[in-house]
């Protein structure tokens, strides 16, 4: 059974189809690419996944369960979290802290126990630091937790974003083309990083102009074109189909997708 599935989806913007009869799924364990030429549709479909744009029609189903149309904060405590094309951390805020940010979206205490410090919240932000330091030692980020987020490299300010995700309790990982601005080395370093998530049990659903990236770590991609799909299967399916290659007019563009 589909861990994520989308059925149909639409949405437009006045008179242009952004997203036009979208279906896809994703199993649980699985590496799921979307690609596609600049305004293909793709970072829309991140943002109705995610609750920020709502669908004219379709259904979206997250184990089993409808998501469609729900509230951002319904859909992180659901178990899908995201990052962003462009990195969006709290820069003057501790690596630790930008992690924590993440855990308190599940939160088991109430407003009154957090004013007042109570037992309940102090056995849970005791359990968020652990959890938070735990995640930091998986993404190779301990002995950077006292430093300001500002102050890390460009890769490992990447890592951080996909810790704070992590940190919600998410068991969906939306990443939003991770891979962007960084050099060969830091993609490589990336591409490990992603195959040692899946290995941990996340699953994930990625979109990503790098090529050596997505052919080497997809179990399968996705492609869209003017917000419709015109192809899916395994990476050497999907490189040989000539949609595909036409859809890119014999290459990939560096424009960011909007």
């Amino acid at each position: 059974m589909a861990l994520l599935h989308i059925e149909g989806i639409s949405l437009s913007f006045g008179g242009l189809k952004a997203v036009d009869g979208v279906t896809l799924e994703v199993n649980q364990g699985e590496i799921v690419s979307l690609i596609g030429p600049n305004g293909a549709g793709k970072t829309t479909i991140f943002n109705i996944l995610t609750g920020i744009y709502k669908i004219d029609t379709g259904e979206i189903r997250f184990e089993e369960k409808p998501i469609h149309n729900q509230i951002p904060q319904d859909i992180v405590k659901a178990g899908i979290a995201r990052t962003f094309q462009n990195i969006r951390l709290f820069r003057n805020m501790r690596v630790i802290e930008n992690v924590l940010v993440g855990s308190h979206i599940m939160a088991h205490y109430s407003f009154f126990h957090a004013v007042f410090r109570t037992p309940r919240f102090k056995k849970a932000e005791i359990e968020n630091t652990v959890n938070a330091i735990r995640l930091l030692k998986d993404v190779g980020l301990l002995h950077r937790m006292h430093d300001y987020a500002a102050n890390l490299p460009y890769g490992e300010q990447r890592k951080l974003e996909i810790a704070r995700a992590l940190a919600t309790g998410a068991k969906l990982i939306l990443l939003d083309e991770p891979a962007a601005g960084m050099n060969p080395q830091e993609s490589e370093e990336l591409l490990r990083f992603i195959l040692s998530l899946r290995d941990k049990g996340f699953t994930i659903l990625m979109i990503e102009h790098d090529m050596n990236v997505v052919m080497h770590i997809s179990d399968r991609i996705y492609v869209l074109d003017y917000g419709k799909l015109i192809a899916q299967g395994l990476p050497q399916e999907v490189a040989n189909d000539p949609k595909v290659i036409e859809a890119y007019l014999g290459g990939v563009p560096n424009a960011q997708d909007h």
